[in-house]
């Protein structure tokens, strides 16, 4: 079996044995793997620190053939992530987007976008200077760029069930389970229906379509939209893993909305 190469994200760390870690990693060319990396915790092993939580780095292993584990030979370190330095709540986020990595991914499915957005994520949360109301905003950028780049956006101009243009309004109809706005025949037969702020879809608009960044909004607006848009987005991605996730209790009340 001939040895892989790669860049990796760390998105969990297991103990194996007393000196050895299972790891879940988001790689840039090969998608979410889990490998076993022997020795993790002896002096000098081959890992130089590099599999910490978060940690972007570049890995050498071995893909097996069968369900069996990977074998991790080398892992060199790019960039650690160090929010805990910043602060709790930059940690938390960071975390909650390691989650959501693990979550919303296939085993050996890559999503290079997706690893170029989760990087680009990171290192934001570490070293941009990020007020609480920006950490959520950011939050929902990750969530919603997400779940286009798996194609599994909301559905945010046509009703998610008909598929007729919805137009805009004060306020529209959004269906969890139908996955996105709702024309107003189709909001009866539907359940798990919430009402979206024209604010907020827009918002959610601007997340979707829009390259990665912090849109310039005064913080009373964003304090507002960010209340209902968290509100949301947490009850959506609990819907679409299939669960409720572990992190959002943690940094929904970030932002005081």
């Amino acid at each position: 079996m001939s040895s892989e190469k790669t860049e990796a994200i760390i998105l969990r760390v297991v103990p194996f044995s007393e000196s050895s870690v299972v790891l879940t990693m988001l790689t840039r060319d090969f998608g979410k793997i889990s490998a076993l990396a022997k020795g993790a915790y002896r002096p000098k092993s081959a890992f130089e620190g590099a599999i910490d939580l978060g940690c972007h780095c570049r890995v050498v292993f071995i893909k097996k053939s069968s369900d069996a584990l990977d074998l991790l030979t080398e892992a060199k370190l790019e960039r650690r992530f160090r929010a805990a330095n910043k602060s709790l709540q930059r940690l938390y986020v960071g975390y909650y987007i390691l989650e959501l990595l693990r979550e919303l991914t296939e085993s050996d499915e890559p999503h290079p976008d997706l690893f170029e957005l989760a990087l680009w994520t990171l290192r934001k949360i570490d070293s941009a200077d990020l007020n609480p109301g920006d950490l959520l905003d950011l939050v929902a950028t990750f969530e919603l760029q997400a779940l286009k780049h798996l194609g599994h956006a909301p559905s945010m101009d046509v009703c998610a069930t008909c598929g007729k243009t919805v137009g805009e309004m004060p306020s529209v109809p959004f269906g969890m389970i139908s996955g996105g706005v709702l024309c107003l025949a189709c909001r009866p037969i539907s359940r798990q229906v919430v009402m979206l702020s024209k604010q907020t879809r827009d918002a959610m608009r601007q997340r979707i379509n829009g390259p990665p960044g912090l849109p310039a909004v005064n913080q009373t607006q964003k304090s507002q939209r960010n209340g209902e848009l968290r509100g949301v987005l947490r009850r959506y991605m609990s819907h679409h893993v299939g669960h409720e996730l572990k992190m959002p209790r943690l940094i929904d009340g970030i932002g005081g909305g």
